[in-house]
């Protein structure tokens, strides 16, 4: 391996530059909005979700992304301002998370309904990768992001549950994946990683791991099998309509109902 290849190799803006090159010239920008709490772009070729991750750089005006080049809108992505982060995912999976697109990569689907809080859907990603769990000689799950009803996977497994923000018993100050992560069997990552910068080093640091990306913000693009991932368990927009509405009115209920959950995994 000579020098240029090794830069190539570890250098963490090599999966975002992939992801970015890889949507087409053409499709540009129709609508948009940064929710409180998602966030969607809408382009010529489909419709694009993103969790809202606040913070990071400040000090840059919001400019109109309306009619840009779909592309330049994803370059957002690389942004230390993760308001512009967020959308720049939200653009990346405009294009990535198409129905056409998906099928012809095998994915399958969970269709959008109602459901209580407490309830489970089908495809959900821990439930999926319960057997599989259970079954393995060692049980260290680490799970990035303190997802809803994560404390069931201590049930059945030693459980690291990295969040920034600690607010629960359950969770660990998340520069500890330095720590755990080389050590885990299995290893689940919010979305969100792709917003704020560490998805790159999280995986390089879980390749022992059977990774699996979680959440509506995840790219739906076989690029991150590439760079470590090994399931990507993210969604599709199954009702523009109310994706519009949930995002503008913060109508987090009504967001869950317009997506079809999405699951691609490693060939």
């Amino acid at each position: 391996m000579n020098p240029r290849e090794r830069t190539e190799r570890t250098d963490p803006w090599s999966l975002y530059r992939t992801l970015i090159e890889g949507v087409p010239d053409g499709p540009c920008v129709r609508d948009y909005c940064l929710g409180t709490h998602w966030s969607y772009v809408e382009a010529d070729c489909g419709m694009g979700v993103s969790f809202t991750c606040k913070g990071g750089a400040r000090g840059r005006e919001a400019r109109d992304l309306r009619g840009l080049p779909l592309r330049e809108a994803a370059r957002l992505s690389m942004s230390w301002r993760f308001e512009e982060a967020t959308l720049g995912v939200a653009a990346l999976n405009a294009y990535y998370a198409q129905r056409s697109l998906l099928d012809g990569l095998g994915a399958s689907y969970d269709d959008p309904i109602e459901l209580p809080d407490d309830a489970i859907r089908k495809m959900d990603a821990f439930e999926l990768h319960r057997p599989r769990i259970e079954a393995s000689a060692s049980k260290n799950v680490v799970v990035v992001g303190h997802f809803p009803h994560v404390g069931r996977i201590a049930e059945y497994a030693n459980l690291t549950v990295l969040e920034r923000n600690c607010a629960h018993d359950l969770d660990t100050p998340d520069p500890a994946c330095e720590y755990v992560l080389p050590g885990a069997d299995f290893a689940f990552f919010t979305g969100v990683t792709l917003i704020n910068k560490t998805a790159p080093r999280l995986l390089e640091l879980a390749s022992s791991a059977e990774t699996v990306l979680v959440g509506p913000s995840v790219v739906m693009s076989p690029a991150l099998f590439e760079h470590g991932a090994d399931v990507l368990a993210g969604s599709v927009v199954a009702d523009p309509e109310k994706v519009r509405f949930a995002v503008k009115n913060g109508a987090g209920r009504f967001f869950g109902e317009a997506l079809a959950m999405a699951s691609l995994s490693r060939l």
